[in-house]
């Protein structure tokens, strides 16, 4: 796929996936939940988780044109992914997604927002488990094999 043809697989597929999942879903949840105002401790970390996974899922998408590709199963990379954040963590468009919707929920101080969180949190670990991994090494093969067995699928605490 060339460079031009990703970029605007990926634009279409960030305005519709991601914005539902990120944006519409959570706020739909939000206004059907009639708890009062978060503090405004809980309504910064809320901000700040954000404001950090934002970076994350943006990221992944450049370097997914890059790779000649879309996050969009449809029509994958052609070249697999390990540069920068994927040198640490093999899903980390997933990672900022749930930072997304727990920094949501907290800002907005829904407890549905943060359940659908943690329902997406496994069902990303079910949909990377059952097809992405599969389909990763059957289409890289040994190179998706080493990069698997040398970097974690999920950000893991840093030991010292």
């Amino acid at each position: 796929m060339r460079t031009g043809a990703a970029a605007i697989g990926t634009v279409l597929f960030a305005a519709t996936v991601p914005a539902t999942v990120v944006g519409v879903l959570p706020r739909w949840l939000a206004q059907r939940d009639d708890t009062p105002p978060a503090p405004p401790a809980r309504r910064h970390l809320g901000s700040a988780l954000c404001a950090a996974g934002l970076p994350l899922v943006a990221d992944a998408f450049v370097r997914f044109v890059r790779a000649r590709g879309t996050p969009a199963p449809v029509a994958e990379t052609e070249e697999l992914v390990t540069s920068g954040p994927y040198r640490w963590m093999r899903n980390p468009q997933y990672v900022g997604v749930i930072a997304m919707v727990v920094g949501q929920g907290l800002r907005w101080n829904s407890l549905p927002v943060l359940a659908y969180a943690g329902y997406l949190a496994v069902a990303f670990h079910t949909w990377v488990r059952v097809y992405e991994e599969p389909r990763l090494h059957e289409r890289f093969g040994a190179a998706y094999q080493r990069y698997a067995a040398s970097v974690p699928r999920w950000p893991r605490p840093v030991r010292r």
